[in-house]
């Protein structure tokens, strides 16, 4: 039975995959999408890359249903592919094992040593992300001069969000392999959603600086605290505290004045206000499902932050490697490189500080832990909007110089209220202890 059944599932991949790809060829082909009107260009693209990203997601979808009719995990084999569904469908129900030397080394180490390394993640954080803002701004609003003197905008968004990954998936594949890490449990088919939703995010990310000024992009970053909390009680059940309604309130109305008054940063155009409130709204909603659907997995799989970045990254990798192949735009992008090579430096420097911020990221939460991180990351988006303004002239008038304060001062009350509801919860706990 098991043979019939990897017979079978191979003909699911090879027969979808193809028909799915001839299916793009045909839509690529379409005048509209060869020459989408200019004001619409940002979904005609978001189609095209869903459409490539169809032909991974669709055979993933029909095997997981017909291995579930089957019931094929029960009765494969030894042979490589039981090994390969069983590693992404397969329910693993060994308990994890925490590295003692992983625990040592958080318990071992002096004060001093604690703040040398806040300190090392701090700077690396804000270093990395920092430069990756001003060069993310730089590579989607600023022109390319070859060697002829003829300048171009690079416009694929896609190819940025597929470098970013792929060096990123490298260098968390190289921090597995080198170090200790517990077993892995989680089937890796569940890591695609959140992956679909990264790369979703990351590339409205990218588009909307086609549309909005960075300072307003970096804005709309921080106020997703109510999608987030929205998602969460879709997602997760979670309940919120009440100071948490009132920061997220706060936090919207310095975002909306922030948006109506930032000068420079304003599209004169409607129409192309509105792509830039949509790209925006889309990054928000497939981040706050991003983050909350990790959330998810590591409460229930105890992966480890690292082996979340592997896997995420390993498969965006695929996604989107998939979808620049079928429409062109990998060819593109490489001959664009060789054409300007200013962007080939741009290019590698955006994509380390983007793996690099991740990696400081994932270790500050798992060392110090989130509320840490968050202080770290509100400091950080200040200076991303100071820099941003500095260096590409963008105006904030007084209406958005509050709108700016009520964002980030909304974001440190929450963590302030968050402390000290913490330890208020602790001493009464101890009160009720004695």
């Amino acid at each position: 039975m098991a043979r019939s059944v990897e017979l079978a599932i191979l003909l699911i991949i090879i027969s979808t995959t193809l028909g799915l790809y001839f299916i793009n060829l045909l839509v690529l082909d379409l005048n509209i999408v060869q020459n989408p009107p200019q004001h619409s260009a940002w979904l005609v693209h978001g189609i095209r890359n869903i459409l490539g990203y169809s032909t991974v997601f669709l055979p993933g979808y029909l095997i997981y249903c017909y291995i579930k009719k089957t019931n094929y995990l029960n009765v494969s084999g030894r042979g490589l592919i039981g090994a390969i569904i069983r590693t992404c469908f397969g329910e693993d129900e060994l308990p994890s094992v925490t590295p003692s030397t992983h625990v040592l080394s958080k318990t071992t180490r002096t004060p001093l040593q604690n703040a040398s390394l806040l300190m090392f993640y701090f700077i690396g954080l804000q270093v990395s992300y920092l430069l990756w803002g001003v060069l993310q701004e730089k590579v989607m609003t600023q022109k390319y001069k070859n060697s002829s003197e003829e300048a171009t905008y690079f416009k694929d968004s896609q190819f940025l969000v597929f470098m970013n990954r792929i060096l990123a998936f490298i260098l968390s594949a190289i921090v597995i392999f080198c170090s200790r890490q517990p077993r892995h449990k989680c089937p890796l088919y569940k890591y695609v959603f959140c992956s679909f939703s990264n790369i979703m995010s990351s590339w409205c990310q990218y588009e909307a600086l086609k549309y909005v000024s960075f300072p307003s992009q970096v804005l709309a970053k921080a106020s997703k605290t109510i999608p987030v909390m929205i998602m969460g009680k879709v997602i997760s059940k979670t309940k919120y505290e009440f100071y948490e309604y009132v920061t997220a309130l706060i936090l919207s109305i310095g975002m909306l004045c922030f948006l109506l008054d930032t000068g420079e940063g304003k599209p004169n155009n409607p129409t192309t206000a509105f792509s830039g409130v949509i790209l925006l709204c889309s990054y928000i909603i497939f981040d706050s499902f991003t983050s909350n659907w990790q959330g998810k997995l590591f409460k229930t799989y105890e992966v480890k932050p690292i082996q979340m970045m592997c896997f995420v990254n390993f498969f965006s990798c695929i996604f989107t490697f998939t979808s620049l192949l079928q429409h062109g735009g990998l060819l593109e992008s490489v001959k664009f490189m060789f054409q300007y090579p200013r962007f080939v430096l741009d290019i590698i420097i955006l994509s380390a500080c983007s793996a690099s911020g991740q990696m400081f990221i994932y270790s500050t939460i798992d060392t110090f832990g989130p509320l840490v991180f968050i202080i770290i990351s509100t400091i950080r988006q200040c200076f991303s909007v100071l820099l941003s303004c500095i260096i590409y002239n963008h105006d904030i008038n007084f209406l958005g110089g509050i709108g700016l304060f009520l964002v980030f001062f909304s974001i440190l009350l929450k963590i302030y209220c968050g402390y000290r509801l913490r330890k208020i919860r602790q001493q009464n706990a101890a009160l009720l202890k004695n």
